[in-house]
């Protein structure tokens, strides 16, 4: 489906909106001190070995040691690939204790960003991303895309074969480099095998808890991952990197040079599709759907769960009618969704409960097409007894509300607060408790407008017996700057 790339650019922060038939259907968001880590190559410190859990905490230099397991070790996936059939070979992997040892340097690379209180997932299986291919240093291994389709797959591999003589390494030919040249694979073999040479002398001269080597820019990965055929126009709003993605793609992807354009326009360029109240929309927990139905996306640390609802959509002639186009409908919006808002891990669906099973199989089968278009691997189980659909996206990087949001001070994460009349009683039972252990002259509650508005009004009863069971006067003071749920007593 044709496309154009829009990306604003500032100093501090780049987006980058996908957009097709005048829909953004993705955003990416980098900001420059909040970079993501995902390919990234360091040489590490062992600082613990847990041989119960058969893994290792490696310190990069981030605010936590990251997790290294024994299954990410090289001497564990070592000849994996070897077997002519494509199987594993069968000798089991020595435990990591007979492997690393702590105060160990090591050579590891990001697999997985730190989220919430975890650290970042390490390897210690190399992989150097390049425009047509990617490099395995420590493999020998020569693969291709499982989306490219099986005919062409071993005429490649022998070609990649030939291009990759005796250098040293394994490869994996990327989907876009199905119809690539020999010069090409050729000139990507040799700036892959450059930058590893380069990682190498770096990891000989520098200390440990060092970066070795950092993965492309948000604006280079847009030219070497997501542009392609269907893209019209990547249109930059800077001048400087403008420049700099001409240069880039005029070295690795000279056929994109010419849908590169540099905006000029008045307008902030995210204001032609409405991208920033597209983001909005991506913030909230409800999407509306044309129909009149909506959804209800709520996202924890372990999964999230999608609900769809009617509202007020009667448009079809009967009850069945309804939940079908309603739920046909919501697989559109949700597969949309989940790249919107990158949303991944455990994903569950609430559809509408359908009392037809062709209902369901059309639904199913409408919500995996609109997957296909998905670039990042996902998976759908189908219904479950229940009648929930439970499906995985990989996950690799912060969603676009852990990107950009951070848990409301007053609810700390919750969503709910407690009712101011809860929060009353909190205070009468803490007042009593601390009445049994000092004695002051008097209690001062500091606390919410609408706390102590409950304590002049409805609750002034209970204050004033609470005041007279311990012998103290109670005052009241209220403060704006606080939230309902806070509150202070004072002694006086």
């Amino acid at each position: 489906m044709p496309q154009d790339m829009l990306i604003n650019w500032a100093p501090q922060e780049t987006r980058v909106a996908v957009v097709e038939l005048g829909a953004v259907q993705e955003l990416h968001v980098e900001r420059t001190l909040e970079r993501g880590l995902v390919g990234n190559v360091y040489l590490g410190k062992v600082v613990r070995v847990l041989p119960g859990m058969q893994s290792a905490f490696i310190d990069i230099g981030l605010e936590r040691a990251a997790f290294l397991h024994v299954g990410d070790l090289m001497s564990s996936i070592a000849g994996r690939h070897a077997d002519a059939d494509g199987s594993k070979p069968d000798t089991p992997a020595l435990p990591i204790e007979k492997q690393v040892f702590e105060g160990q340097a090591i050579v590891v690379q990001v697999l997985k960003d730190p989220i919430g209180t975890k650290g970042a997932r390490l390897t210690a299986q190399i992989s150097i991303a390049g425009r047509l291919l990617v490099f395995l240093p420590q493999d020998k291994h020569i693969g291709v895309s499982q989306k490219i389709p099986p005919r062409q797959r071993e005429e490649l591999r022998q070609r990649l074969q030939a291009l990759a003589g005796e250098g040293g390494g394994g490869f994996i030919l990327r989907t876009n480099a199905e119809d690539a040249s020999d010069a090409e694979l050729g000139e990507d073999v040799a700036y892959l095998r450059k930058t590893w040479a380069h990682l190498r002398e770096r990891a000989q001269r520098q200390s440990p808890a060092s970066l070795l080597h950092q993965d492309l820019s948000l604006l280079q990965r847009v030219l070497r991952d997501i542009a392609g055929e269907a893209t019209q126009s990547i249109r930059v709003d800077s001048r400087e990197q403008f420049q700099a993605l001409q240069q880039f793609a005029s070295e690795y992807m000279p056929g994109m040079l010419r849908k590169i354009q540099l905006y000029t326009g008045e307008r902030p360029i995210f204001d032609l599709h409405n991208v920033d109240e597209e983001i909005a929309r991506a913030l909230g927990r409800r999407v509306d759907l044309k129909s009149g139905g909506y959804l209800i996306i709520d996202q924890t640390e372990a999964l999230t769960t999608v609900d769809v609802n009617t509202g007020g959509f009667v448009g079809a002639r009967n009850f069945d009618d309804t939940i079908f186009k309603t739920n046909l409908e919501a697989a559109l919006a949700i597969a949309r969704q989940l790249r919107l808002r990158n949303l991944g891990g455990i994903i569950v669906v609430d559809f509408i409960d359908m009392q037809q099973a062709s209902h369901r199989d059309a639904v199913l089968e409408e919500f995996k097409k609109q997957l296909v278009r998905d670039r990042i691997k996902t998976t759908v189980n189908g219904f479950s007894a229940l009648g929930l659909l439970e499906m995985t996206r990989k996950r690799t990087r912060e969603s676009l509300a852990h990107q950009l949001c951070e848990p409301c001070a007053a609810c700390q994460g919750k969503g709910i607060v407690k009712t101011a009349r809860s929060v009353t009683y909190d205070i009468l039972r803490e007042i009593l408790r601390e009445a049994r252990q000092f004695n002051p002259r008097e209690f001062r509650v500091v606390a919410a407008p609408q706390v102590i508005e409950l304590f002049l009004d409805e609750e002034s009863q209970h204050l004033a017996g609470l005041s007279d069971f311990i012998g103290k006067p109670i005052s009241l003071q209220a403060e704006a700057a606080l939230a309902q749920e806070q509150y202070d007593i004072v002694l006086l």
